[in-house]
């Protein structure tokens, strides 16, 4: 196999079943993607070829759904997944089938996939779209419609309607109204979904493109509030005009998410998350506040993404994320050690991305922002994270006894070096004697 793309992937295990006497298609979100002038995430590829079949004609191949007749084909580091034509039995789990009967008619193969703009099949060879459900038509009047019964179709799998609007979000796509009807009807039915399988919709929502539309379909369907109390309370929960003019929470959040362009996994969830401690600490004094809303809130995203089973890194970063968000305020009167530390914070281009984005969809001033970034290029990183002038073994060939105070030494320590005060280790142990009296006499007779 030349051609080592996935495409060309593809297109060779077609040819190769088709030199066999097999049918064979591109299938499902390749086609759409290609129809649409899309670069294709991956390829899938349909066939009447049953999979012990396909394994033997592509040594290497791996079974991973024989049951339900799915082969993985490998060319160096292309992959594409050949799956046997089949159609589907009752669904008890509201996941998987029972059962399945594998067909050799490609339409009872289509029948029973999810939406119209999925359910297309491509000769490569000729360009010829198989279309048995009006897919093209909804691709060019920009639909995402069921095929079939749309309860049956979310009865089958509930997931299907986050995917629904993962759909219409990514591709500024309408859901045709008696689909949306059964969302509304059936989106309770969400919450048997697995964690796992939640989370990846909810990130692909927010990371594909149009998070802001995805979030606003999640709510009016009612899935937001069953998946996300939390961020449904945004709603309605009011901010101070003379720094919020754009209005509540939920308004600003959704801004925010409308800015994002491609983000990261963790900048996108800490948009979404930044100011989900505004509902709890909504009070009115002199004005509206949010008293420690950053700290409340760090403590709830990490609450959210655990019982979402995001991986403990992520969690990490979100919540610093968060927790740091209005720190951005007080960057000009900062100590110079104080800001050295937080502008050297893991992945701290995305805090300045939040900030910026945090500012430009509320009171538009970005003095802050463009401090904070120029120090944060200016800086190289033995200048933010200089190598320590005293170590904890130092500080015992000097006769301290280890404990909790070497912590609080070190950091005094390193508070004069990023502030430009200190540069020998002599200098530092001498700052050491004169803020920290010794513990016991043997600190004296080592020369403290």
């Amino acid at each position: 196999m030349a051609d080592t793309t996935a495409a060309g992937l593809a297109n060779e295990i077609i040819a190769r079943l088709r030199r066999h006497g097999r049918r064979a298609y591109l299938a499902g979100g390749c086609v759409r993607d290609l129809l649409l002038g899309r670069e294709p995430q991956d390829y899938d590829v349909a066939t009447d070829a049953r999979p012990d079949y396909v394994v033997s004609l592509f040594p290497g191949a791996r079974l991973v759904g024989a049951h339900f007749g799915v082969v993985i084909v490998r060319s160096d580091s292309a992959e594409v997944e050949v799956a046997t034509f089949r159609s589907d039995h009752s669904y008890r789990d509201g996941r998987r089938p029972e059962a399945v009967d594998f067909e050799t008619d490609p339409r009872q193969d289509v029948l029973r996939r999810d939406f119209t703009i999925n359910g297309l099949l491509l000769d490569p060879e000729t360009n010829q779209v198989l279309d048995f459900v009006g897919g093209r038509e909804d691709l060019k009047a920009g639909l995402v419609r069921a095929i079939g019964d749309p309860e049956v179709r979310f009865g089958e799998d509930h997931l299907r309607m986050l995917r629904a609007i993962r759909f219409a979000a990514r591709f500024g796509f309408e859901i045709e109204p008696e689909t949306f009807a059964a969302i509304r009807r059936l989106h309770p039915k969400i919450a048997v979904i697995s964690a796992e399988r939640t989370r990846d919709e909810l990130v692909r929502i927010l990371t594909e493109g149009g998070a802001r539309r995805g979030f606003e379909l999640l709510d009016a369907s009612g899935l937001l509030a069953v998946l996300l109390p939390e961020i449904s309370a945004m709603k309605g929960v009011a901010q101070p005009p003379e720094f919020h003019p754009e209005g509540d929470v939920w308004i600003h959040t959704m801004m925010m998410l409308e800015g994002l362009r491609r983000p990261t996994e963790t900048l996108a969830l800490g948009v979404l998350l930044h100011d989900v401690g505004k509902p709890p600490t909504f009070r009115i004094a002199d004005r509206i506040r949010f008293d420690e809303h950053p700290e409340v809130g760090a403590r709830m995203a990490v609450d959210i993404l655990t019982r979402l089973r995001f991986p403990g890194g992520t969690i990490r970063q979100v919540e610093a994320l968060v927790a740091n968000h209005l720190r951005f305020k007080d960057v000009h009167r900062m100590r110079e050690s104080t800001l050295k530390r937080f502008i050297r914070k893991d992945r701290f281009e995305e805090h300045l991305e939040l900030h910026r984005l945090d500012c430009a969809m509320s009171h538009r001033m970005l003095d802050n922002y463009e401090f904070t970034k120029r120090r944060f290029e200016e800086a190289p990183v033995e200048v933010l994270k200089p190598k320590p002038l005293v170590t904890g073994d130092d500080l015992i060939a000097a006769g301290y006894v280890p404990g909790p105070s070497f912590g609080v030494m070190l950091r005094a320590v390193e508070d004069a070096q990023l502030e430009g005060t200190l540069e020998t280790k002599e200098g530092g142990l001498t700052l050491v004697r004169a803020r920290f009296a010794p513990p016991d006499g043997r600190e004296r007779q080592a020369g403290l």
